[in-house]
């Protein structure tokens, strides 16, 4: 049952992409948060770092496997990591934050300088668009994985 593979691949793609969402929308509610918890100043945003999971054989082993007359695939069972992507940790960006001149704001310095968080609108929404059009094309891929198992299925008929 390779589609299950299959089925693998576009949940950790739909997994991936809604963390995602999640910390675009954490850092937008959070772009005027002078004080975070721990009292270390203005609301640092947040990244979150992507890896792919190969769980295939590159075409290079796959051919030296078939040269040295070993089948190419080492196991015939599904493979339980059948690739994809994960995520690896969520990371919070280093860019200076915004110094704003409010000497009324109580987090103000004795200058009148209030640190404001790091959170740029522009690069949040362009964040939030490609986590959006990433999802959406998962949810085609398992549109249509659906169409070929049922039309699959309909041969058996």
């Amino acid at each position: 049952m390779a589609f299950m593979n299959t089925i693998n691949i576009i949940g950790s793609g739909l997994t991936a992409q809604q963390l995602r969402l999640d910390i675009v929308s954490e850092n937008v509610t959070n772009s005027q948060t002078t004080r975070v918890e721990n009292g270390e100043g203005a609301y640092r945003r947040k990244m979150v770092v992507f890896e792919a999971v190969s769980g295939r054989n590159s075409f290079r082993e796959a051919l030296a496997r078939a040269a040295s007359g070993m089948s190419p695939e080492p196991n015939t069972v599904v493979n339980p990591t059948a690739g994809g992507v994960r995520v690896t940790e969520i990371v919070e960006d280093d860019s200076p934050m915004r110094m704003v001149y409010d000497p009324t704001h109580p987090d103000a310095d004795e200058q009148g300088y209030l640190e404001m968080p790091n959170v740029d609108m522009v690069l949040e929404i362009a964040d939030a668009m490609a986590a959006s059009r990433a999802f959406a094309s998962n949810v085609t891929a398992f549109n249509t994985l659906k169409s070929v198992i049922s039309s699959g299925l309909e041969i058996g008929r």
